[in-house]
């Protein structure tokens, strides 16, 4: 037997080009390979039918390669193409499938005419063929019909590709290791009271009998990666709350003054979190709190109340959004409410390439601006207090960078996209959260609908009848420029259509691209009305607050995430004028037409986080790389409360009883990720 640890070099199990490839791989070890786990599975005890319509699934067929070439197209082009027949007697099925790999000319070298194959893809309709592109692909040999075999006649792995490694060989190598590792070597410190010992998951995992086997055993895994997750975030946690402070908000003049001069009442959510951060400010360790709240709901009051206690207190605060439209609104947001107040309040836009606008004079109070924090000289004086509006929008060096700037300063992060409560445990477990679950009342009524293939004349008479009672509309569009590869109408060529469907009226155009000057002049004729129709992408989707503005009009909207679609909707009904979504689609795609059918339902931010990490799965929900979300290979059970709540309530009994992870649970310390001392928030990177 060979222990899990041993340098795969050093053994003679494997030939060198296999070791080299999985090296390239970071795997090294016996231990490293088999915690390459399987990404997907194919039954191959039973195959689906050859098809003889498109499929919004994907499907899994067995057949023999009829005939193959290699064929170009326009300016030179080329792709690779098989034709596959079903090649099982008609027991699977009848019929053939296309497939086709585009820039992939290597195939040619892979697969020929009289390979027997699996394939793996979604079926879609070409011209009257029934095509498969960049489908995976297996090719079979004569001794895969022996009983014995890995690759056919049961419950297949299908692991991430590694280069120089197909699929069977990977396969064969981890069965063999499996074989060959003596089990007592894979112990791992994670794995606190395993409910299954660890080689008997691994062999269940890689190659199972069931597939809930196989489920139960990526389970146990996910426990063991949650649970280091966690205990991350409680040790941070911890950390964060012995540091020393500053004690700021006890005096509430200024606090009193906005709360007489606001012609409203705030609602009872804001008030709470309001209390919340009064009471947090008022402790000697700094405030570490996430203030979220769906579209609509009032953060940037909460976050000029906490401002204005660190300003009674005499120091400065600071609001970082990603944006310089977001920025902007902020400042004039800030402007119309604290002016009165005598506050001086400054604006930094300006990147490296572009000069300072809207200067102040005087030390200013509070500063709003983009990243351009960061570079600019702004001399914080005493910086007390940091605002981070759309956080996760930020780099952790990114956040630090700012924060570092004052000496040990309360930090309020805040996000208006909706989390469901399992990340909200996840990504911001270190962190104390308010809530803004309710909305002003003033803001109008939204009508959400869906509409497949309109008339672009009704669509143009709905956009004309609005503007002519007085109100604006949005017009937006996924892509900026007109592209090659998607089949989809861009907001540059959309922009010089409608300029001739609105004729007589004012269209603006606004899109990322737009240098930052033209960017606010664009805006600043939009709020004040001189501009009836904006034709835009989805650099309005946060921040833009314009209450005329009741119209929304989403092209090709099931391209649109779902969050995505929530926050763009939020954009209208921001005054007392009913508001009108529009969501329009070819209806072609019936995942994206459920994805807005669940728009058209519901308003409510949270449900629609929900159903948006049921439909797509926390990674692309958040964003893998700035949720902090990277290196989990279990993103798929962050859906799973209980196994969560499991994995809390284990590392918060070994940080209890073990609190510097010296005595009991010292093998644990490894699992500790050493981040800045500086960062409000290291568990979203």
């Amino acid at each position: 037997m060979i222990s899990a640890h041993d340098a795969l070099a050093s053994l003679s199990l494997l030939p060198p080009k296999d070791v080299a490839a999985l090296a390239a791989a970071g795997l090294t070890t016996p231990g490293a390979v088999l915690e390459h786990l399987p990404r997907r599975y194919e039954d191959r005890r039973r195959f689906d039918a050859f098809p003889n319509q498109p499929s919004p699934l994907p499907v899994c067929l067995r057949g023999t390669v009829i005939d193959a070439a290699l064929r170009g197209f326009g300016h030179g082009r080329r792709f690779y193409e098989a034709i596959v027949m079903d090649g099982s007697g008609g027991v699977f099925g009848s019929g053939k499938v296309t497939c086709r790999w585009y820039n992939m000319p290597f195939i040619h070298k892979l697969l020929a005419t009289g390979h027997e194959v699996i394939l793996y893809g979604k079926v879609k309709d070409s011209n009257g063929r029934l095509v498969i592109d960049h489908p995976e692909f297996e090719i079979l040999r004569e001794d895969d019909e022996a009983g014995a075999s890995i690759h056919i006649e049961r419950i297949v792995p299908i692991y991430k590709n590694l280069s120089g490694l197909a699929q069977r060989r990977l396969r064969e190598i981890i069965h063999l290791l499996l074989q060959r590792t003596d089990p007592a070597t894979l112990a791992s410190i994670r794995d606190l009271a395993p409910a299954t010992p660890r080689h008997q998951a691994l062999c269940e995992v890689h190659f199972p009998a069931a597939i809930a086997q196989a489920a139960a055993a990526r389970r146990r895994f996910a426990r063991e990666e949650f649970f280091a997750l966690q205990l991350n975030v409680v040790w941070r946690r911890a950390r964060y709350h012995e540091r020393p402070g500053r004690v700021l908000g006890t005096r509430t003049t200024l606090l009193k003054r906005f709360y007489a001069s606001l012609p409203f009442d705030l609602t009872n959510a804001q008030k709470r979190s309001i209390k919340e951060l009064v009471a947090d400010m008022r402790e000697p360790q700094p405030m570490h709190r996430l203030l979220q709240g769906d579209v609509g709901s009032g953060k940037t009051f909460v976050a000029m109340a906490a401002m204005l206690l660190a300003i009674d207190s005499g120091c400065q605060a600071a609001l970082m959004a990603p944006t310089q439209i977001l920025a902007e609104q902020h400042f004039l947001t800030f402007r119309r409410w604290l002016e009165p107040l005598d506050l001086r309040i400054a604006l930094r836009t300006a990147n490296r390439d572009e000069s300072t606008h809207l200067p102040l004079s005087g030390e200013p109070q509070i500063i709003i601006g983009t990243h351009a924090l960061l570079y600019d000289s702004v001399a914080f004086r005493d910086l007390g207090l940091v605002v981070i509006d759309e956080q996760h929008k930020f780099g952790v060096a990114q956040r630090a960078a700012l924060i570092s700037q004052g000496l040990v300063p309360d930090v309020l992060v805040m996000t208006a996209t909706p989390i469901p409560r399992t990340l909200t445990m996840t990504i911001y477990g270190d962190l104390d959260v308010s809530l803004l679950d309710e909305k002003p009342p003033g803001r109008g009524k939204i009508v959400t609908a869906v509409r497949i293939a309109p008339k672009q004349t009704d669509v143009t008479k709905f956009v004309k009848q609005q503007i002519g009672e007085g109100r604006q509309a949005y017009l937006v569009y996924p892509l900026v420029d007109e592209s090659e590869t998607l089949n989809a109408e861009s907001a540059i060529e959309a922009y010089a259509k409608w300029q001739k469907r609105l004729a007589g009226c004012q269209v603006g155009l606004l899109h990322g691209r737009l240098k930052p000057e033209e960017k606010e002049d664009v805006m600043r004729r939009f709020r004040a009305g001189e501009i009836a129709a904006l034709v835009a992408t989805t650099v309005i989707e946060v921040g833009v607050d314009v209450a005329n503005a009741s119209v929304m009009i989403l092209h090709h909207a099931e391209r649109f995430g779902l969050a995505q679609l929530h926050q763009l909707r939020g954009r209208i009904g921001r005054g007392g004028h009913k508001g009108w979504c529009i969501l329009l689609t070819d209806g072609k795609n019936p995942d994206g037409l459920e994805k807005l059918q669940i728009l058209e339902q519901t308003s409510d931010g949270f449900e629609i986080a929900e159903a948006d990490l049921r439909l797509r799965g926390p990674g692309d929900v958040l964003g893998t790389a700035q949720s902090g979300l990277s290196d989990l290979r279990f993103t798929d059970f962050l859906a799973d409360t209980p196994l969560l709540h499991e994995a809390r309530t284990l590392a918060d009994a070994v940080l209890a009883a073990d609190p510097d992870l010296t005595t009991l649970h010292r093998a644990l310390r490894p699992l500790i990720q050493q981040r800045s001392e500086t960062d409000p928030h290291p568990g979203a990177a």
